[in-house]
């Protein structure tokens, strides 16, 4: 074999076992959570300029901060939700970032990040805005879904109850927001280690323009959100900040 080919094997075998993917999983757009500065197509390219292989866009329900209005239809309201994410996915598919649907699930303050589920289930099964915790919770785990308490120490006075939910309840805790204070950040990762739990960390990025990343790194290429939930459960999802 010539040396010239070695070298490129080597390197590639090399470059396979340091590589590492990074995803982020609390993110927002301008479309849908009216706390966002930055749109769709904004934050697709500031990620990717990042460095990541992916996102989730997770905007903020209904029943949170949204830009939805209150008069539509549930059909038309979870066409609005949809729309961030949408719009994200087009983009990305041109870019090279992958891009996967996830929300933000408001509960008297405390927000839940929801995973790998869908249109079909937003469609069919309207008024889960009014969901309390538990039936939330049976419903998302039922359909295959994953639940993670965003920022669960979060001091703000719009959340009524500032800490975590019962850990029965949740799937996996954000150990790392990076709004968050690195007080409220050790306690959540406290909670999360008392009780087991799979741990991730998230930007929750309103703004193109931030300049810290957060995330989970994974050794493998995501071809889904279930390949990511999958890894957060096995707790093969490495949470990073920088």
């Amino acid at each position: 074999m010539p040396r010239t080919d070695t070298i490129l094997i080597l390197f590639n075998i090399l470059y396979n076992t340091l590589m590492k993917y990074l995803y982020e999983t609390h993110m927002h757009t301008s479309e849908v959570s009216a706390c966002a500065s930055s749109t769709a197509e904004e934050q697709v390219y500031a990620y990717k300029n990042k460095g990541y292989a992916g996102i989730i866009v997770t905007d903020h329900f209904i029943n949170g901060y949204s830009t939805c209005p209150v008069y539509l239809s549930w059909a038309r309201k979870m066409k609005h939700i949809l729309s961030g994410y949408e719009k994200a996915k087009i983009v990305g598919d041109k870019c090279g970032l992958d891009v996967f649907l996830g929300w933000e699930f408001t509960i008297k303050g405390s927000d839940f990040l929801t995973y790998g589920l869908d249109s079909d289930f937003l469609l069919s099964n309207p008024n889960i805005d009014k969901l309390a915790i538990e039936d939330y919770s049976d419903l998302v785990r039922k359909h295959g879904g994953y639940l993670a308490q965003a920022h669960p120490y979060r001091d703000r006075p719009y959340i009524e109850f500032k800490s975590p939910v019962a850990h029965r309840l949740i799937d996996g805790i954000e150990v790392c927001n990076a709004l968050d204070t690195f007080e409220s950040n050790a306690k959540a990762l406290a909670f999360a280690k008392r009780h087991d739990l799979p741990m991730q960390a998230g930007s929750d990025s309103h703004n193109a323009k931030t300049p810290y990343r957060c995330g989970v790194e994974l050794d493998k290429k995501a071809s889904s959100i279930h390949d990511i939930i999958e890894a957060l459960k096995a707790k093969k999802a490495i949470p990073f900040t920088s």
